[in-house]
């Protein structure tokens, strides 16, 4: 089916008609007030400008015509084609909290905090989710949305970068944000629903419990997987000297695994940037769900073919008037010539 994507070019059609309505041409004043017939044979060729003029109008009116409609945007609709839809369907929840700030991970052989090494992992992760679709929570003393299930990875690794420690609260809401991750999925059919938590500590605040969310996840089929980020070894500085600490001691492992065997997921430790990437990677290999059935119509351009007719059409047109000038001072030039 042919149609015009920006039909409302075509009003523009009568703008020379008005032009030259509006800007009257100037009188001559060195016609001739009286014109006598005469028998020479120049003079049956009188009514040539005028059949001139008329086929030089209609040339430039097709001409402009032309050009309206490549402006226009003519476009060929095919019949309608089925595209099915496989993806996942993936929450990302990340912690927000103050513990995310310890610098205890080497990312490009610089010292930076969790969160720093978390999203650069992260970015490359979204970025490899070509069909699937993302949601992001954010989550400290409490958790929220962040962004929506979408197809739009960018916006989400936009929105990923631009959270910071400490955005809502210094504690550690776990039971929260898979409860939130879980309603988000209500209202899906699809049973591979599966929510990405990471964090470094254990559930310090929120109205629900650990215990509570598993149970949500278990009974809308929410696979959780979980990761427990930070270091195992840290060396610090002191008044007496340095020594060497453990700053995930204050991760609950078991009730991050017990969350995720219970939901049909896995957990894992992440101690450094090769670890965080090798669960991503298996992550990967996560089974794509089939979603709905899509449609689309092929869709193909026509707008440059009567762009060229027009540049066609204004070629022979400058070449004409070139020929016919060329022509006119050369019998001017012999005539000249004959009267010497």
């Amino acid at each position: 089916m042919l149609e015009f994507a920006w039909w409302w070019v075509w009003l523009f059609a009568p703008l020379p008609i008005i032009i030259r309505w509006l800007v009257k041409p100037k009188q001559k004043t060195a016609l001739a007030a009286l014109r006598v017939p005469s028998l020479r044979p120049e003079a049956s060729r009188l009514d040539t400008p005028v059949k001139s003029n008329t086929r030089l109008m209609l040339l430039a009116s097709l001409i402009w015509l032309l050009l309206l409609a490549a402006a226009a945007r003519p476009q060929w609709l095919g019949e309608p084609v089925s595209i099915p839809n496989e993806g996942r369907e993936m929450m990302l929840a990340v912690d927000l909290s103050g513990s995310m700030k310890i610098d205890d991970m080497q990312l490009n052989g610089r010292q930076v905090n969790r969160l720093t090494m978390t999203k650069s992992v992260l970015f490359d992760f979204i970025q490899r989710r070509v069909g699937d679709r993302l949601g992001l929570i954010l989550f400290a003393d409490t958790a929220y949305v962040q962004a929506p299930l979408t197809y739009d990875r960018d916006t989400v690794s936009t929105l990923l970068s631009e959270a910071v420690i400490g955005l809502v609260g210094e504690q550690t809401a776990i039971g929260d944000a898979i409860g939130l991750a879980v309603k988000r999925f209500d209202a899906k059919d699809e049973s591979n629903n599966v929510l990405i938590l990471l964090t470094d500590g254990q559930n310090t605040a929120g109205n629900i419990t650990p215990e509570q969310a598993k149970t949500l996840a278990m009974d809308k089929n929410v696979k959780v997987y979980t990761i427990g980020v930070g270091a195992d070894q840290m060396l610090i500085q002191s008044f007496f000297g340095t020594r060497q600490v453990n700053p995930s001691q204050e991760l609950d492992e078991d009730m991050l695994r017990d969350i995720a065997q219970s939901t049909g997921g896995e957990y894992f430790r992440a101690r450094d940037v090769d670890e965080l990437e090798s669960i991503y990677a298996t992550l990967d290999t996560l089974e794509p769900i089939k979603g709905e059935t899509r449609k689309m119509r092929p869709l193909t351009a026509l707008f440059y073919y009567p762009l060229a007719g027009a540049l066609l059409l204004s070629f022979i047109w400058a070449l004409s008037h070139l020929i016919s000038s060329v022509f006119s001072n050369l019998r001017a030039s012999v005539n000249k010539r004959v009267k010497l």
